[in-house]
């Protein structure tokens, strides 16, 4: 399997030789989303890697820096993660200037950022994903809670590392719960509980990589379990028979491409007890620290770190972005944003 997904690497994108082909690249870190630390994090670790593989890469924080700045570069690794960085944000400001840029176009991120745009298109396409609920911190809690069957888990519908999530296990906490997220969003996804095994699939240039199978001391895999303790355990090989792995990794690629992502990302996996799979989210700039998973399914097959980040970086090589759907959304409006300026993008 792993001679497999390497040879499908090697001649799905084409690879350019010399690290100065690439000219200047700006890694883009940081930002002033609520996952700032962990972006500071995975970008250090991605420009190291950059520069060990001889390539001219400096740090932008958009937070601090101006994006005036990035007329010195020639294309940019985005490893922003949540908002501004991970919505189609970062993407259409970079659209906008001409600057080719790593992973998902602007439609494919500000979908996959949405979790319940991300729900809507895989219910209508018959992918498989839990029951659920919209609402805002105004909501009826019983109302809510007779919809759907408990426990529950309480999400904000745009924001990354399990921030502001919660699982209730009765309808007495689900009002709190409901105001814990509106503290991240107004739009609030209450979703079906799936009693089972967490499994993650990385996608890199339409490929996916070894499923991992991942295995808490907490309830669940929070913000906690994600960054910060050391007992969390991530099996790969994840102990599913080759059959059920090889369906789950399909699984992952269909709901990728069903949110138009691309480039590179993760997609989180329910299985209930019956090992039936049900998909949870499509992250495009997914973690890129010691703790992050993308890099432990790409290490199993057998891609180092320095490796990995030098294919995402070649990500940002064939896309054609005087024709993006995703620009053409954005300016139009449809996606909401009302102007692309450095001010939307650095007071994120």
């Amino acid at each position: 399997m792993t001679d497999r997904i390497q040879g499908q690497l090697r001649t799905g994108q084409n690879m350019l030789r010399d690290a100065e082909d690439y000219g200047r690249v700006a890694v883009l870190l940081g930002g002033g989303a609520a996952e700032r630390d962990v972006s500071l994090n995975s970008g250090r670790a991605v420009l190291e890697a950059l520069r060990v593989s001889g390539v001219n890469a400096s740090a932008i924080d958009p937070k601090n820096d101006s994006l005036e700045d990035l007329t010195q570069f020639d294309r940019a690794f985005i490893v922003l993660h949540g908002r501004g960085g991970e919505d189609g944000k970062i993407q259409g400001y970079l659209e906008t200037i001409g600057m080719p840029y790593t992973g998902s176009r602007v439609l494919g991120s500000a979908i996959a950022m949405d979790k319940v745009r991300s729900k809507q298109l895989w219910q209508a396409q018959n992918t498989p994903t839990p029951a659920f609920v919209v609402c805002d911190i105004n909501a009826d809690a019983m109302e809510v809670a007779s919809q759907l069957n408990f426990p529950v888990v309480v999400k904000p519908a745009n924001e990354g590392s399990s921030l502001g999530m919660a699982k209730v296990i009765n309808s007495d906490d689900l009002q709190a719960a409901i105001e814990a997220a509106a503290n991240f969003d107004q739009q609030i996804l209450v979703e079906e509980w799936i009693e089972g095994a967490e499994y993650t699939v990385g996608i890199l240039q339409g490929q996916a990589l070894p499923a991992i199978k991942i295995e808490v001391a907490n309830e669940f895999y929070d913000y906690d379990a994600k960054y910060q303790r050391d007992d969390t355990r991530y099996l790969c090989p994840c102990g599913l028979s080759p059959e059920k792995e090889t369906a789950i990794r399909e699984l992952a690629l269909t709901a990728f491409s069903q949110v138009s992502a691309s480039g590179w990302g993760r997609v989180d996996i329910l299985c209930n007890q019956a090992t039936q799979p049900y998909v949870i989210e499509v992250n495009t700039v997914p973690g890129m620290t010691d703790h992050s998973l993308l890099p432990k399914a790409a290490a199993a097959a057998g891609i180092s770190f320095t490796e990995l980040v030098m294919k995402v970086l070649d990500t940002s090589i064939d896309e054609n972005l005087e024709n993006s759907v995703g620009a053409m959304y954005v300016q139009s409006g449809v996606l909401g944003y009302e102007q692309l300026d450095k001010e939307l993008i650095g007071g994120v």
